[in-house]
């Protein structure tokens, strides 16, 4: 099934609840391609104007989505966050207690450019950049109209597959690609308006740049048909999204929706918070906030996230793996590791990476 991203097919800064109605059904294990459209070059304060902020930037009009122009145009932004996310998508026979599982099986550039974007009060030094740059005359080209920094990065083919490329010195410097959509979710049994940005224990906005082809995401299932909901493509990401945004571009996504009962094949960990795998690893998710309803990524709610990731670890390591808690801690310690996936979402976030060859899985 093909599933578009016309105006009334998204949402942009909210996320669906029990009451949004879908905007396609499928059944458990259907294969869905996705269009998603990235918030940069949508937003306010670049215009609202997909089309004149690109062509501004050099872009062919050819190379300007369609659907982004008309998004920009029609859709409400009736949400706090600034995210523009397709679905909801119901699966049938998805219920409460289920999990649901996405399965990454492709992910393709809609456009040849992204955007790495720095606002005023975000990232991981608010209140230093970009104020700091504010009388800088040389720098006024990354400042945007509405007075934000928004870098337009343009993605081209490089030696080893695609690249992102940007000025440095009088040379550039470059780094590969590597896609997967920022948020993944279901939605959350409220209805309440859920802002776009904090990830929840619905999923949501986590930002896990191993989410990409290949990789499983798993979510407790909240609500009937679980849901599910896609958005803030990425074309790469460091760990820490430190500036406040990845390189921003759309992507086509596919995508396969399976409900898992309990007592199926998913970790018994995955039915209690969000979990992921990749061929080589499990990933353990740890959030500061999983109500998502505070978070600033200061040191308080780094190391909250990190002990909840710690938290799920164990318990997956005890209770799918059958090791004894002491050799579970110990093996963590010595094997695992355990990295920052962002720290610019009000609610922060630490994955584990723990190898499935140290328990002879391939």
């Amino acid at each position: 099934m093909y599933v578009p991203a016309p105006p009334t097919g998204v949402l942009w800064g909210r996320l669906p609840t029990r009451s949004t109605p879908p905007v396609a059904v499928v059944d458990s294990g259907a294969v869905v391609t996705i269009d998603t459209i990235s918030h940069e070059g949508v937003l306010e304060d670049q215009g609202q104007d997909p089309l004149g902020y690109f062509t501004g930037l050099g872009v062919a009009p050819g190379d300007v989505l369609s659907d982004a122009v008309e998004v920009a145009r029609r859709t409400p932004h009736d949400g706090p966050g600034p995210h523009v996310v397709t679905g909801p998508i119901a699966v049938r026979g998805a219920e409460p207690g289920h999990v649901l599982a996405i399965d990454v099986l492709d992910l393709q550039l809609r456009v040849p450019y992204g955007v790495v974007s720095n606002r005023h009060g975000k990232g991981a030094l608010p209140g230093e950049y970009p104020e700091a740059w504010e009388s800088r005359a040389d720098l006024r080209r990354w400042f945007n109209a509405g007075g934000e920094i928004s870098v337009f990065t343009p993605a081209r083919p490089g030696p080893g597959g695609l690249v992102g490329a940007l000025p440095a010195g009088q040379g550039e410097v470059t780094f590969p690609l590597a896609p997967f959509l920022g948020i993944m979710g279901v939605a959350r049994d409220t209805d309440a308006l859920v802002d776009s940005v904090p990830p929840t224990d619905a999923g949501g906005n986590l930002d896990i740049n191993e989410l990409g082809v290949g990789s499983r995401l798993y979510l407790p299932v909240r609500v009937p048909g679980a849901m599910a909901f896609a958005g803030d493509p990425h074309m790469a990401q460091g760990d820490g999204e430190v500036a406040l945004t990845a390189m921003e571009g759309s992507l086509r996504a596919t995508l396969r929706l399976t409900s898992i009962p309990p007592g199926g094949p998913a970790p018994r960990a995955a039915f209690a918070a969000p979990f992921a795998e990749t061929p080589t690893h499990w990933l353990p998710i740890g959030l500061s906030d999983p109500d998502g309803a505070e978070g600033g990524g200061n040191r308080t709610e780094l190391d909250l996230a990190m002990k909840d990731a710690v938290r799920r670890a164990m318990a997956f390591l005890v209770q799918d793996r059958g090791m004894a808690e002491p050799v579970a801690y110990a093996y963590l310690s010595a094997a695992a590791d355990f990295q920052v996936s962002q720290v610019v979402d009000r609610t922060t976030g630490v994955h584990g990476l723990i190898r499935k060859a140290d328990f002879g899985v391939a």
